[in-house]
């Protein structure tokens, strides 16, 4: 890991092409409004982002008494855990489900998998069961497989699995969620919700082209955050004063 000499504070971020020690600026807008209810400093890297938008939501209700009654975002935020931590809360995600390993190597994914949840198992193509075995704490989730004696001589084999010996199945512990966001994926709400999160970009593109705010002058997370909320108060300020 490489840390800065002169703001440790600071990741070390290849977002935009050239690697450089940069800071995240976050956002929370109301996308009716397109006010900026919430904003928050983060070092640049990506599992931050999660963290940032779980404390602005938390936040705006404490502070201003907002709920949001649906909350849209790009993949990055489409774990299981958050889908899940908004659902609970009676936030409605319309946000793409991250699903990293299902985009892999080009074997046979969870979705040509069918459940079969009174013998807690999944039937593969070929239709052996694939009993649960334990948990996978590291990926956050359930474990299950074949017998080695079902999958030996399958034709399905090559289009399966690599292994020697088995398939197994990792099933994520927040599955029901994540199939209920894809299910909203193909609503016309998600739709409208998608176009309307264009709004957020706007406001980046206008922090960058029109307040200049490429580079910060300075350094430490708590002064980063104090230059966002300064360029934020301008955004939500300049659609009054144009007027």
């Amino acid at each position: 890991m490489k840390i800065s000499t002169t703001d440790p504070e600071a990741a070390l971020s290849s977002k935009r092409g050239a690697s450089e020690f940069a800071y995240y600026d976050n956002y929370l807008i109301d996308n009716r409004s397109c006010i900026i209810a919430g904003v928050m400093a983060t070092p640049a890297r990506l599992s931050q982002e999660i963290i940032a938008a779980r404390q602005m939501l938390e936040r705006a209700k404490e502070r201003f008494g907002l709920q949001p009654v649906s909350v849209t975002a790009d993949k990055s935020y489409g774990t299981g855990e958050f889908l899940s931590w908004l659902s609970t809360r009676q936030m409605t995600p319309y946000i793409p489900v991250l699903d990293r390993k299902q985009q892999s190597k080009g074997f046979y994914t969870q979705h040509d998998f069918a459940r079969v949840p009174e013998e807690n198992a999944y039937r593969c193509p070929a239709g052996h069961l694939l009993h649960y075995i334990g948990l996978s704490r590291g990926s956050q989730g359930f474990t299950y497989s074949a017998k080695p004696s079902q999958c030996r001589d399958c034709a399905h084999k090559p289009a399966c699995t690599p292994s020697a010996t088995r398939r197994t199945l990792r099933v994520n512990w927040y599955e029901d969620v994540r199939e209920h966001v894809r299910q909203l994926s193909q609503t016309p709400e998600y739709a409208t919700a998608r176009r309307a999160r264009n709004k957020i970009e706007a406001l980046f593109s206008e922090l960058r082209n029109q307040i200049h705010l490429r580079k910060l002058r300075l350094r430490g997370l708590p002064r980063a955050g104090e230059q966002f909320i300064l360029a934020a108060t301008v955004q939500n300020i300049k659609p009054w004063s144009d007027s």
